[in-house]
């Protein structure tokens, strides 16, 4: 049954106290998963059925004991949603090397992290699977967004290298590219900005739906690709994004011809 499809598996969200991987992490668990949520800050993703740990995925030595500590109270892994993330404004001109380096150890080596840790669990699993959070960043060509696409071009390539390197193991491991979706991590960069609201409208007007991405939408197709139900599916890339990746359409109120 589609509903309880992920009836006795375990589930790993990294960045899982807010935006997508809260909402992941919700519905995983209304879907049946034993649901453990990894964060730096775990207070508003505590609940009496849910496992939040604190974690750092730049701290290896804190990704281990974290993973290690969900199979022991779960009894193994089967599924892993790595979601945590950091953004980053500017050209390519405008970050310099140390906040380089952060956020590709936040949105790339964590990734590697955490999956290196849950590995010798999701060998055991029957129903094993990564889903990694990237970007349309990875695949368009976003002004001002130089380092975080560089980072989601990474967790692509990764993604698809992963999924060759583990599919003889049936460990299944995909993609999600969400647009920009309307979460608190965004509202953060918003802020950034010289006149946040022009932004947003701005980032609502570059989507052909003319509306950011909901939360929630995103964690429908995590929870697709994490499925046993797409035992099929694996090294894919699920836009998320609107349109805003393969659609041309013409601007509000313009002539059709």
């Amino acid at each position: 049954m589609a509903g309880a499809d992920f009836a006795g598996l375990v589930a790993i969200v990294t960045g899982g106290a807010s935006g997508i991987g809260a909402a992941a992490a919700e519905l995983l668990e209304a879907r049946g998963a034993r649901v453990a949520v990894l964060d730096r800050a775990v207070e508003e993703a505590k609940s009496d059925s849910r496992l939040a740990l604190t974690a750092d995925v730049t701290d290896d030595a804190s990704v281990r004991a974290a993973v290690d500590a969900v199979a022991d109270a779960f009894g193994g892994v089967d599924v892993l949603v790595n979601n945590a993330g950091v953004g980053a404004i500017g050209t390519v001109a405008d970050n310099p090397d140390d906040e380089w380096r952060r956020v590709f150890d936040v949105n790339v080596f964590g990734m590697v992290r955490v999956s290196r840790a849950a590995l010798p669990y999701l060998r055991r699993s029957n129903a094993a699977s990564i889903v990694n959070t990237c970007s349309i960043a990875a695949t368009a060509g976003l002004p001002q967004r130089a380092l975080y696409s560089a980072t989601k071009g990474a967790v692509l390539s990764l993604t698809l290298s992963m999924a060759a390197d583990h599919v003889r193991e049936a460990i299944r491991v995909n993609c999600v590219n969400p647009g920009t979706a309307d979460t608190p991590w965004v509202g953060r960069l918003l802020a950034q900005s010289d006149d946040p609201a022009r932004e947003r409208a701005a980032l609502e007007a570059r989507q052909p739906l003319g509306r950011l991405v909901y939360a929630e939408e995103v964690a429908y197709a995590i929870a697709y690709l994490a499925s046993p139900l797409s035992g099929s599916t694996t090294g894919t890339a699920l836009a998320v994004d609107g349109g805003m990746g393969g659609l041309r359409v013409r601007p509000a109120g313009a002539p059709t011809r």
